[in-house]
């Protein structure tokens, strides 16, 4: 009965440790992810208030 538990114990011991290093794995891509995500939006944010600069700014010609 024993050794019924020991083997009980390792088995579940290893399925959190399975589930723990899923967690990990999953929470290094999605931070990942988002950092990517995070660039191409600020890009995006930055071509958006260039192209809104050059639209509200003076005229390329000067005014007579």
């Amino acid at each position: 009965d024993d050794w019924n538990n020991r083997e009980y114990i390792e088995l579940v011991t290893g399925c959190m440790r399975k589930i723990a290093t899923f967690l990990n794995e999953f929470d290094s891509s999605c931070r990942y992810r988002l950092a990517v995500l995070k660039q191409k939006l600020e890009s995006l944010e930055n071509k958006i208030n260039y192209i809104e600069a050059r639209v509200d700014g003076s005229p390329t010609t000067p005014a007579t």
